[in-house]
């Protein structure tokens, strides 16, 4: 089986994007996991898949698996590399694109020929939702939440964006242990269907950075969702204004919420860096 696919980052979160339209694909774990491996696959931190869409209002379906094989729910920097080649490879001629996802639908807009935006849909506080489990080892703090691990109590805002975040908050992200307690709060059994960890550090109302531990990967360079994570917890938390600056170590996203019940607004750059074709 050959696979012709297209390889695309998202401020350094790099991706293998497969376009399902014009070719039978039949991927299963294995396989996935075979074409993340940068030593013996193609090498990437998330698998794209493009299909036709489910619904008759929707453009596109869109899938999204980790590097560790497992489907996820929803990735910001995928969702505008995946709006770049849908718009570059001409398969629709819309500036405004409507894309389903496991759990939600989002609009991506094309600004121009590399900087996309997309409603990332409303921010979810609610831990049944997210899911994080409330019991004898949390402690709840406005929308903080307080957990006891075996090396010491963490404090983070649990959120989802339709994938489950840990936001914590740093004074020095440099120098944040974003591995190792990334991995510990990963696999956490509070958060049953793991969690990625962001780490945050305020430089002021209007702008921070961030480092994220995305489950199945590890740390990459940037994470949309992640970013879009950060800021709804400081919103809520009190610390950010509503039109936030995010730096991470790949480059910087826009990011804008309006109010509670209002979708969040991410925008960045996408970039293609190569086509190929593999013998699975």
């Amino acid at each position: 089986m050959y696979l012709n696919f297209t390889k695309m980052h998202g401020l350094g979160n790099d991706f293998i994007v497969i376009d399902s339209l014009s070719q039978a694909v039949d991927l299963n774990s294995e396989k996935i996991k075979f074409l993340a491996n940068r030593n013996l696959g193609v090498g990437c931190d998330q698998v794209l898949i493009i299909e036709p869409p489910k619904k008759p209002n929707v453009d596109f379906n869109y899938r999204i698996f980790n590097a560790d094989g497992n489907e996820v729910q929803q990735c910001g920097n995928g969702a505008r590399c995946l709006g770049k080649y849908v718009s570059d490879k001409k398969l629709t001629a819309k500036e405004k694109i409507l894309v389903s996802t496991i759990n939600r639908e989002i609009l991506i807009t094309i600004l121009d020929n590399k900087n996309i935006s997309v409603e990332m849909g409303v921010p979810e506080f609610e831990p049944k939702k997210i899911p994080f489990i409330i019991n004898e080892n949390v402690e709840k703090k406005g929308f903080q939440y307080k957990l006891k691990l075996s090396n010491g109590d963490e404090i983070f805002t649990p959120v989802s964006m339709g994938n489950p975040h840990a936001v914590l908050t740093t004074d020095n992200i440099d120098i944040a242990p974003v591995n190792e307690l990334g991995q510990i709060l990963e696999k956490h059994p509070n958060f049953p269907d793991r969690v990625n960890v962001i780490f945050m550090q305020a430089l002021s109302r209007n702008q921070i950075k961030i480092r994220v531990f995305e489950r199945g990967v590890g740390e990459t360079q940037a994470c949309g969702s992640g970013a879009c994570a950060a800021v709804a917890a400081g919103i809520k938390n009190g610390h950010l204004d509503h039109k936030v600056k995010v730096s991470l170590s790949g480059g910087e996203l826009n990011i804008y919420w309006a109010s509670d019940d209002s979708s969040l607004v991410m925008s960045g750059t996408a970039s293609t860096v190569f086509e190929g074709r593999i013998k699975l």
